[in-house]
């Protein structure tokens, strides 16, 4: 796995020396009252997206993070978790976890409410992490999982289900693309480990998700990333990639499949106050619901037409039909 030992290099020097155009963060950096984020640490975010998401961090959760970076977004988690030890980081790169670290102590002094004891940082592989069974409510990662091939993305995705909760919640952003990235971008060691030619097409990236066991997936953000061009890369196309933001739900997998919320919508706007499939989904007259995939096919599948199914928006912000 020579493409791991190039990545402990690349974020080792990233560690050593902030490179703030390492990474292009397509989510603003959310804004907290009380919360100061030190520059070095918004220097050092190493992300593609964000991860951080307050209708997951409700009753004081314990939280996981993989892949430390700068520590900016393991701050933003203390916020939600004030407790010793409330929040773990984890990251394979020694350098990384020593700047972190430092970083923590300048967030302290901008910060009144915030104490370094709420952060444990450990020495961890996200292949085999260094964390109990069940002991999580909501694990993170932010564009570090692409850089994994299949065989150590499934083992990752593993990992990070074994150590949740029921229906706790993995909560990622990857880039993603729906292209066919070309066999030498995937073979070059240093564009796998900057997060560009490990990319997945969208489903594929859902699929694995669903195949480690997780029952519910919502889709919460898609935008535009980046573009490898002929004229920088070798490559005889642009190749054209997305930031992708999903929360994975450990909740049981129903027996017809996974939950799948893409951002469609089914609305009813037939003759009676309301429409019910006799499977669990009430309609209201004209009262908008957000439906997961699966059960917008199937109201499209009764043929009716006075129901409505939108096309997925990527941008699902909960109140779904399951």
């Amino acid at each position: 796995m020579a493409y791991l030992e190039t990545t402990k290099d690349v974020y080792k020097q990233a560690a050593l020396t902030p490179d703030v155009g390492l990474c292009c963060t397509t989510t603003p950096v959310w804004k907290f009252p009380g919360l100061e984020i030190p520059k070095i640490m918004l220097e050092m975010n190493y992300g593609c997206g964000s991860t951080v998401h307050f209708r997951d961090l409700v009753n004081d959760p314990t939280i996981l993070y993989v892949g430390v970076g700068g520590g900016m977004e393991l701050l933003q988690f203390a916020y939600f978790s004030r407790k010793e030890n409330g929040v773990v980081g984890i990251d394979v790169v020694d350098e990384m976890l020593e700047a972190c670290q430092k970083n923590f102590l300048e967030a302290e002094e901008q910060n009144p409410w915030f104490k370094k004891e709420f952060v444990t940082l450990k020495k961890g592989n996200a292949l085999s992490l260094p964390v109990e069974d069940e002991s999580v409510d909501v694990a993170a990662q932010n564009c570090l999982f692409n850089i994994f091939e299949k065989e150590d993305l499934k083992k990752a995705l593993k990992e990070m289900y074994r150590v949740l909760k029921p229906h706790g919640r993995l909560v990622m952003s990857d880039p993603i693309c729906n292209q066919s990235m070309p066999e030498n971008l995937q073979q070059d060691e240093r564009l796998r480990a900057l997060c560009l030619s490990g990319a997945l097409p969208m489903k594929e990236y859902l699929d694995m998700l669903t195949e480690v066991g997780f029952g519910t997936i919502e889709v919460r953000a898609k935008r535009p990333y980046r573009v490898l061009s002929p004229a920088h890369y070798d490559t005889e196309e642009n190749i054209y990639i997305e930031s992708l933001e999903v929360c994975a739900i450990k909740d049981p997998m129903p027996e017809d499949g996974p939950c799948i919320f893409t951002g469609k919508t089914a609305v009813y706007y037939g003759t009676e106050s309301f429409f019910d499939d006799q499977k669990g989904h009430t309609l209201l007259n004209n009262q908008p619901l957000a439906v997961c995939d699966k059960t917008a096919n199937a109201l499209q599948e009764l043929g009716r037409e006075d129901i409505l199914i939108t096309p997925s928006t990527y941008c699902y912000d909960g109140g779904g039909c399951c």
